[in-house]
């Protein structure tokens, strides 16, 4: 443990290098800390739970493996969600399926919303604003649902956003700013 504060008081960046040197502890926060969202984010790209399950698993592997190599050249959730992006795109060109087609649209909506709602007695109108932005997620092209999850699971800006996607800014801002225009319209349509 790094001495002076506990693990949950440091950067992902401190967390991550305290744990290149063997402590495991460190590890644990940088996963209860973004597990989640990791997890969202594979889910909204592959729309299959147990896909998205695996890949996470693998990207927590990845992690674990490239550890020894990890330097702190942009924030730790750049790096973190650059695996979990190149992952994706390799699962993806492996099983040559086309994994963003086959959706079930009802199972998602129901987990997205009970891990967005976290009492049980939410107020029902609460509950289908929340279902209604979770399809209107789905329903985005892949390229700006992937950069408005980024933005908005991971906390990433639009350069990091660039960074992890392969694109330039520019255009990573694009689709951003075409995923909110169209997810403030869905809501306001069905609002």
């Amino acid at each position: 443990m790094m001495a002076g504060k506990s693990n949950e008081e440091h950067s992902d960046e401190d967390l991550m290098l305290s744990y290149q040197q063997g402590d495991a502890a460190a590890f644990e926060v940088l996963y209860e800390r973004h597990k989640g969202g990791v997890f969202r984010y594979l889910l909204a790209k592959c729309y299959q739970q147990a896909i998205a399950e695996e890949l996470f698993q693998d990207v927590w592997m990845k992690l674990i493996v490239a550890r020894d190599r990890y330097e702190v050249r942009a924030k730790f959730t750049t790096y973190l969600y650059q695996l979990a992006h190149n992952h994706f795109v390799d699962y993806y060109r492996k099983t040559r399926t086309d994994v963003f087609q086959q959706k079930d649209c009802d199972e998602d909506v129901e987990q997205i919303t009970a891990e967005a709602q976290k009492q049980a007695d939410e107020q029902l109108d609460i509950q289908r604003q929340t279902e209604t932005l979770a399809e209107l997620i789905d329903n985005l092209p892949d390229e700006q649902r992937e950069a408005f999850m980024l933005r908005e699971e991971a906390g990433l800006t639009v350069a990091e956003i660039a960074e992890v996607t392969g694109v330039n800014a520019e255009t990573a801002k694009s689709r951003l700013r075409y995923a909110v225009k169209k997810l403030r319209a869905g809501l306001k349509e069905n609002g």
